[in-house]
């Protein structure tokens, strides 16, 4: 074999010719994730600013994805960038047993936006090795060992947040144990028979009670919810059901885990999603938008009863890079920026008064669209080949939907039948109206 590795093959190529040539390194040496190998063709970028991102030939697409809904405060936002450069200069590494001051700034700021009776994070690497460590405090706290999460859900793919997980993903990976699925509210398609958001809260409220007595409460160590599902269709929950679980869980000792991994840090035009419904956790589950994923972070965040757990008792868990300088720095850098912007703020705001009402206007031009729903910079526009059945579009015209939308120049997020709205918080009422426009666009064309 002929080593590449003293040579440099890119020196010298631009534009075009560089795409070219990292189009053809990537699929020689990088396996992807929820992939086929073999029949990937994806898009190359090389740089990005606010809510744009370009290649190297220049081609430039307005970003709705967030990436994996992460990027929240936007692409190469300078401080967060002048934070990790400023750390790399002092300290790149620190093992988690010793203490640093970007760790426990980070971990400050976090529990300051988090309800009253959060002092302690632990840190992760990402999402799911966050949901991973909050099911195993669940059941070390409660001594049981049972876990209930939605069917319509993702938690991540480690050992048991992907079998918490409801989609197809999970199916090829149930090698743990102790995890049970209900059906949660998802009135478009109510498997409640539910005609209004107040039937559907009741009625989905009704089934979990069931679920949680036939498999015996004391057996129950955790119910496992995203406050407002994601990839599974932005669901936001009706009225009345976050607080209806949290009076379950509550009488019968079992620890409600949010996952906030998604919904978190300002998605939804708060710092928490649950703040929207008024509903406190006893762990909150976190990554992506901490830091819009400047570098790999997580954690969760961990009321004081189940900290109390461990003042004298042995933790059994850990990560290597648990709290690293880096990433923590990117944490601390971008709520700060996050605060003084108000990019919370900004995304409450174009939820209620650009994206909703624009998705709105977009719901009543074309019958191809069934729904539209959700809050903050947090939407999904689901379509259907036929309104009266709701019969979902096809997967192949969702994928000829997705090369037109970029070609047209917009990055969407693409899940199942539906186009998932989510650009970073910091986006403008124009580039709304961009986005929106061409969707429309592509909308007349189908």
């Amino acid at each position: 074999m002929t080593s590449t590795l003293n040579s440099n093959p890119a020196a010298g190529l631009a534009g075009a010719d560089l795409d070219a040539y990292t189009l053809g390194l990537d699929p020689t040496h990088v396996f992807h994730s929820w992939s086929a190998q073999g029949t990937l063709k994806p898009l190359v970028f090389a740089g990005g600013s606010g809510c744009r991102l370009w290649d190297n030939a220049g081609t430039t697409l307005l970003d709705f994805s967030s990436q994996l809904v992460n990027v929240n405060i936007g692409y190469q936002h300078p401080k967060v960038v002048a934070a990790i450069q400023e750390q790399a200069g002092a300290l790149t590494m620190v093992d988690p047993k010793h203490a640093n001051l970007a760790r426990g700034e980070a971990a400050r700021r976090i529990v300051d936006l988090a309800p009253e009776g959060f002092t302690k994070v632990f840190f992760t690497n990402g999402g799911a090795d966050a949901n991973e460590n909050a099911i195993r405090l669940a059941r070390l706290h409660t001594g049981r060992d049972k876990v209930l999460s939605t069917y319509r859900s993702y938690h991540g793919n480690t050992g048991a947040a992907i079998v918490a997980t409801g989609d197809w993903r999970r199916m090829p990976n149930e090698y743990a144990h102790g995890h049970v699925h209900f059906f949660g509210p998802y009135l478009y398609r109510s498997e409640f028979w539910a005609t209004t958001p107040e039937q559907e809260s009741e009625r989905a409220l009704h089934h979990l009670r069931r679920v949680i007595e036939a498999e015996g409460p004391d057996t129950v160590a955790a119910i496992l919810l995203e406050t407002v599902p994601g990839t599974a269709g932005v669901m936001p929950p009706p009225p009345g059901y976050l607080a209806g679980v949290r009076e379950l869980a509550t009488k019968h000792g079992i620890v409600l885990i949010a996952d906030e991994v998604m919904a978190g840090f300002g998605r939804t035009g708060e710092w928490f999603a649950f703040d929207n419904w008024n509903v406190v956790p006893d762990l909150i589950t976190f990554a992506k938008g901490v830091n819009s994923g400047y570098v790999p972070a997580g954690g969760v965040i961990i009321s004081d009863p189940i900290a109390q757990d461990f003042d004298d008792r042995v933790f059994p868990g850990g990560l290597t890079y648990s709290g690293h300088p880096l990433a923590m720095a990117a944490i601390v850098a971008a709520l700060d920026a996050m605060r003084e912007e108000g990019i919370v703020e900004n995304a409450k705001t174009i939820g209620a008064e650009h994206i909703g009402p624009a998705l709105e206007r977009l719901a009543a031009e074309h019958d191809v669209i069934g729904e539209v729903r959700g809050l903050g910079v947090f939407w999904a526009i689901e379509l259907v080949a036929d309104p009266a059945t709701r019969e979902p579009l096809p997967d192949a015209t969702m994928a000829r939907l997705r090369a037109d939308l970029i070609a047209r120049g917009l990055l969407p997020f693409i899940s199942n039948n539906r186009i998932h709205v989510v650009p970073p918080c910091v986006v403008t009422p124009d580039e709304v109206a961009e986005g929106v426009a061409i969707i429309d666009a592509a909308l007349r064309a189908l």
